[in-house]
C-alpha cells in the first residue's frame, strides 16, 4: 500500500464496551483503537487472551456494534442496517479458529462451501464456483471432496474447507481469528503458506488475529500489538519484532524459542477491562518499571499516573510507552 492510497479497512477511535456484571463498571473491551489494513496487505493483531483482539476483529466485521468510533471499508463508513451489513460481509469474510466448530457435521464439503453463495444469491455456476474455491484453498482435485463430511477430513483439510467457504464469494478482505492455533506444526506452515499465496495471487488483504508473534513474523507485513483494549505498539513487522520498543512486546518476544535472552515472566494477570488502571495500563505488570529502569529514566511516576495517547493508525512504527519515549529521546 502506498502512503497516498486509502486503506481498504480503517477503524477510527473505536470503542466497544459491555455492561458490567452485578453493578460493576462497563468492561472496556476495545478502548480507543486506530487501525488500518491496506489493499493486498497482511496485518497481524497480536496479544494475549483477554486483551480484546477478538472483540476488535468482530467489530471490524460488523458482528459487534461499536459503542463509539467508526469502521470504514473502501473509503465508506460501515452501515449498520441489515442490507449494508450483508453487502459488506460478501466483501469481508471471517475465518474462525476451530474448523471443527465452524463446519456443520451434517453438511457435506460441497454444501459447506456453497452456503455463502446461496445466502448472497451469488451469480454464476454454483458447482464451478465451489470447485474453484476448493482448488484455491489447496483441495485438489476439488470434486474428490464434494461429498465428504467434516469427520472424514484431517484438521488441515477442515481448515482449508473453512477458507474455501470464505474464498467462494471472492472477498477483498479475510479476518482470520487464530487460523492455525488448533493445528499441528507441519499443517500450520501449509495454511500460512496458503494465506500468503492467496495474497500474492488474488491481491487478498488479511487481518490475522493471533497470540503468536512467531506466526506474525512468518506471515505479516505489519503488526499491531494489543494490550487491555488498546494498540500499544505497531509498525512494519521487521521493525517491531527485531527492535521492539514496548516492554509488553519485548515480553511476548522473549518466550519464543529463538529469543536470545531469558524469558520475561510477567507478574500477575491481565487486569479486568472494567477496571483499567490509571497511567500506563501495563504498569502493574511492567518488567521495566519493576526493575527500576523506568525510575532511572525519570518516568516511573508518569508510568503510574499519566495515561498515554491512542496510537494513530497507518503504516509507521509507533509505540505508547513513557519509558520507550524517554529512552528514544535520549538516544
Amino acid at each position: 500500500m502506498t502512503t497516498t492510497e486509502a486503506p481498504l479497512l480503517a477503524a477510527s477511535a473505536l470503542h466497544v464496551t459491555f455492561p458490567g456484571r452485578r453493578g460493576a463498571p462497563p468492561a472496556r473491551a476495545v478502548d480507543g483503537v486506530e487501525l488500518t489494513v491496506g489493499r493486498g496487505e497482511i496485518v497481524a493483531l497480536v496479544g494475549e487472551s483477554g486483551c480484546g483482539k477478538t472483540t476488535l476483529a468482530r467489530a471490524l466485521l460488523g458482528l459487534v456494534a461499536p459503542t463509539a468510533g467508526t469502521v470504514a471499508f473502501d473509503g465508506s463508513p460501515l452501515g449498520r442496517h441489515a442490507r449494508a451489513l450483508k453487502a459488506y460481509r460478501r466483501r469481508a469474510q471471517l475465518v474462525l479458529q476451530d474448523p471443527s466448530g465452524s463446519l456443520n457435521p451434517r453438511h457435506t464439503v460441497y454444501d459447506a462451501v456453497a452456503e455463502g453463495l446461496r445466502i448472497h444469491g451469488f451469480p454464476g455456476d454454483e458447482r464451478e464456483l465451489v470447485a474453484r474455491a476448493l482448488s484455491r484453498a489447496g483441495l485438489r482435485p476439488p470434486e474428490r471432496f464434494f461429498l465428504r463430511y467434516p469427520h472424514e477430513l484431517s484438521g488441515g483439510q477442515r481448515q482449508r474447507v473453512v477458507i474455501a467457504g470464505a474464498l467462494v464469494l471472492d472477498p477483498e478482505l479475510i479476518v482470520a481469528d487464530e487460523p492455525v492455533a488448533s493445528l499441528d506444526a507441519s499443517v500450520r506452515g501449509e495454511i500460512l503458506a496458503l494465506l500468503l499465496r492467496l495474497r500474492d495471487e488474488l491481491g487478498l488483504s488479511a487481518l490475522v488475529v493471533t497470540h503468536d508473534l512467531g506466526l506474525a513474523w512468518n506471515i505479516a507485513d505489519r503488526v499491531a500489538v494489543m494490550y487491555l483494549g488498546r494498540i500499544v505498539e505497531t509498525g512494519p513487522v521487521e521493525d517491531v519484532l527485531t527492535h521492539p520498543q514496548h516492554p509488553y512486546t519485548q515480553a511476548l518476544l522473549s518466550v519464543l524459542p529463538e529469543s536470545p535472552g531469558d524469558p520475561v515472566v510477567l507478574s500477575g494477570e491481565l487486569p479486568d477491562p472494567s477496571r483499567v488502571p490509571g497511567g500506563c495500563r501495563f504498569h502493574a505488570r511492567c518488567q521495566v518499571l519493576a526493575s527500576g529502569e523506568a525510575d532511572r529514566a525519570g518516568v516511573a511516576d508518569h508510568c503510574r499516573t499519566q495515561d498515554l495517547p491512542v496510537l494513530a493508525g497507518g503504516t509507521a512504527a509507533r509505540v505508547a510507552c513513557h519509558w520507550a519515549a524517554a529512552v528514544g529521546a535520549g538516544a
